[in-house]
């Protein structure tokens, strides 16, 4: 199990000089740890700018500095080389990691041109079977899964959910494996459960809420509307059938601050996985 990657990721020289920020490094560095997390393979694509220009360049568009029939003979050569590389490793990757704006690696946008355009960078075009995500997506996959936890089938069923974002690599945050679970909790280990949970929801990336029931479940509303407040995505898993209203699945308040799937086997998408079912 692989992905093939921007080099610029594991070392970011690679990059034209002066561009890089702070949280680049940080979204480079997650990255890192995601793959490491779930023993995913980082396989570093060549970098055709630094092969064509050095690594000490300044910054440009690819009209600007490779518009040239040498250089898109070089991407012949880097695409040959690469799909040689996979061939021989006899399985696809299981996607490309690239890095929105350069004029070879983007995803979403590039630099083609002095203005970015939507699109991907000119050496990620040469795979288009291949499914590409930016690095700063592919580095939020930390997730809380806010959810009922007192009966036993609630508790199997947050687990059946772990499993399933465990699979799309989602390296998740389960209350229900925290602290004492039993009734007779002392007020000191309340104290550290909700110091805990609290932490680990300004610690993820994004928020996955069970909101099931005729009334959605009090302690995962509060953990909704924290992880609203600090900005962070949230994802509300809503299966039941029954509906508060003409317009509300539940409560207006938690379907306008998240995204609704009704479906686990959609969180993945919800999320932004990159992984196909059949991956």
């Amino acid at each position: 199990m692989y992905v093939l990657i921007a080099p610029c990721i594991q070392n970011p020289a690679y990059r034209a000089r002066g561009i890089t920020t702070d949280e680049d490094i940080r979204c480079f560095r997650r990255a890192v740890e995601r793959c490491r997390r779930f023993s995913v393979e980082m396989v570093p694509l060549p970098c055709p700018e630094t092969i064509y220009l050095g690594a000490d360049r300044s910054p440009g568009s690819f009209v600007e500095r490779f518009a040239t029939d040498e250089f898109n003979a070089l991407l012949d050569r880097l695409e040959a080389e690469v799909r040689a590389a996979i061939r021989e490793r006899g399985e696809p990757p299981l996607a490309i990691v690239g890095v929105d704006s350069s004029p070879t690696c983007g995803v979403n946008a590039t630099y083609y041109s002095p203005e970015k355009q939507p699109g991907r960078g000119a050496f990620l075009a040469r795979f288009p079977e291949i499914p590409a995500i930016d690095v700063k997506e592919f580095a939020r996959y930390r997730v809380y899964l806010a959810a009922p936890l007192f009966s036993e089938a609630e508790r199997t069923y947050n687990l059946a959910l772990q499993e399933l974002l465990e699979a799309h690599l989602f390296d998740v945050y389960l209350p229900q494996e925290v602290g004492d679970t039993s009734h007779t909790r002392c007020r000191e280990e309340h104290r550290a459960i909700f110091s805990q949970h609290t932490a680990a929801l300004r610690d993820v990336d994004t928020v996955v809420a069970v909101i099931d029931g005729a009334d959605a479940d009090s302690g995962t509303s509060w953990e909704m509307g924290y992880a609203y407040a600090l900005g962070k995505k949230v994802v509300a898993l809503r299966t039941d059938f029954r509906t508060a209203g003409r317009h509300e699945r539940v409560n207006l308040m938690l379907e306008e601050s998240a995204t609704v799937v009704t479906k686990k086997e959609d969180l993945p998408r919800a999320l932004g996985s990159f992984l196909t079912a059949s991956s």
